[in-house]
């Protein structure tokens, strides 16, 4: 049995919105998203008030009785109030009727009553109401079976699918955020119609289809909600990037991994170890580049070679085309993609100081993830074959804390300046300054001489003097 779990200081605030609305005269009702995640003891910061009547006067009204008085947002074209207040944020709007043109997810509205605002919700478990009104007060309103679809774990639209899809497309991607947050089911009707009608999803915005991606990565198991994008078709057309990463080819009887549920696999078990949503795109791009770069050899089988490389390549594209900043976040994700193949490669032969210094330069501060992301990334069937690799990471990791503890390499400059170069040896920026700071970093992570000013220096007047330099 399902119970209406709210908070006291949530209580208070309906008995507000009561009064408010009855001296109003306007009936009133919490709706949707807030009343699914009480009902499931989810938290919920955002709590959407309907009312048949006038939801800014309704705000406004609300506003006026609360302690501190707090701001309001009005959105007047749209009907719409928002307040904030503690920690939630509660969204006021007069119920309401919505017709659709064809090529447009944009409804016309008009006023409506509960019943036309309950049938535009996009399934059943979101068109839930709980009356805020004196006479029936708390009770919930439910004309669409939203209770029992809960208990089921179902998500199922209130109308015809095709209809609810064909009105505002995005709600196809929102049935698969929602399957993968709540781990719900589709309805299989509404699973055909999905797929039936994936193309509508062409006159959505690429932030909003974006918005519902970053949704389902952020969800525990990602994998949920990528798997249905594939079953459904909607990934070959708004990811196509990831679709293309499916599929097993076998020739001379040697195959290799489908690299689309490896890729789902590595997204899972990263996401079991991090909420930061840029090192599960690491993970969920990783191998992006494994289709362009396929080859087959005779003697060896299939190959990847250079896919880590093209990968990094690929990456701004991807963010680019999928509105995603194109800053720190990309070029981290980026190094990452370029970076994911060094420790494992490290752990199957002898690992060199050197090898490792390398390591800790290229990753900098970012290295501790590059090594969750790399053990995130050792998946097979075989059970022995999984834990001789981590056996060898684990050796990794350890060479990398010891060579990290002795040498400080983290995000770590040479201690020779190209100013000091030039000064050294009375030279305008140039390419013989660039070439002997080279060689004395690559000095240093080859353990040729120490990590001090010192054996630096004296290291720059010898290389300086092989190229004819000296000392001004």
């Amino acid at each position: 049995m399902m119970v209406f779990d709210i908070k006291p200081y949530e209580r208070k605030i309906f008995e507000l919105i009561r009064m408010t609305a009855d001296e109003l005269e306007y009936p009133t009702y919490v709706v949707g998203g807030y009343v699914r995640d009480r009902l499931l003891a989810r938290p919920s910061k955002d709590m959407d008030i309907v009312c048949v009547g006038n939801g800014i006067e309704l705000a406004e009204n609300l506003a006026s009785r609360l302690r501190p008085i707090p701001r309001i947002v009005i959105y007047r074209r749209f009907g719409t109030a928002m307040i904030k207040h503690k920690d939630l944020e509660i969204e006021f709007v007069g119920a309401r009727k919505e017709s659709y043109n064809f090529q447009s997810r944009k409804p016309t509205v008009e006023d409506g009553s509960l019943e036309d605002d309950q049938n535009r919700r996009d399934f059943t478990i979101n068109a839930l109401a709980v009356s805020l009104n004196g006479p029936d007060y708390g009770q919930i309103l439910d004309p669409f079976n939203g209770l029992h679809h809960l208990e089921r774990k179902l998500i199922k639209t209130p109308l015809e699918p095709t209809k609810t899809f064909s009105d505002d497309p995005l709600r196809m991607l929102r049935a698969i955020r929602f399957a993968a947050q709540l781990d719900f089911r589709i309805d299989e009707d509404t699973l055909d119609a999905i797929a039936y009608m994936r193309n509508r999803v062409n006159i959505v915005s690429k932030e909003r289809i974006t918005t519902e991606l970053r949704k389902i990565l952020m969800s525990d198991r990602p994998s949920v909600g990528y798997k249905l994008l594939n079953e459904t078709g909607l990934l070959d057309i708004i990811f196509p990037e990831m679709s293309n990463l499916r599929g097993i080819e076998i020739r001379k009887g040697k195959g290799h991994k489908d690299n689309f549920f490896h890729t789902l696999q590595v997204v899972d078990n990263i996401s079991r170890t991090t909420q930061n949503e840029w090192l599960r795109w690491a993970a969920l791009l990783h191998d992006i580049a494994k289709p362009p770069t396929k080859r087959f050899d005779p003697k060896v089988g299939w190959t990847f070679h250079g896919h880590d490389a093209l990968g990094a390549a690929m990456v701004p594209r991807i963010f680019k085309k999928l509105r995603l900043p194109l800053d720190h976040k990309m070029k981290y994700v980026q190094k990452l993609v370029r970076l994911h193949l060094r420790p494992i490669s490290l752990s199957k032969e002898d690992i060199t100081d050197s090898a490792i210094r390398r390591l800790i330069y290229d990753a900098g501060d970012d290295i501790d993830d590059l090594l969750k992301l790399c053990n995130a990334d050792i998946t097979s069937k075989n059970p022995i074959k999984v834990a001789k690799f981590k056996a060898n990471f684990e050796l990794v990791k350890q060479k990398i804390e010891e060579v990290e503890a002795k040498d400080n390499l983290r995000n770590w400059q040479p201690p020779i300046s190209g100013e000091l170069i030039m000064k050294t040896f009375n030279l305008e920026p140039s390419r013989e300054v660039g070439v002997i700071k080279k060689a004395i970093r690559e000095a240093i992570l080859d353990g040729d001489i120490n990590n001090n000013y010192e054996e630096a220096y004296q290291f720059m007047i010898v290389k300086g003097e092989e190229m004819g330099l000296h000392p001004d």
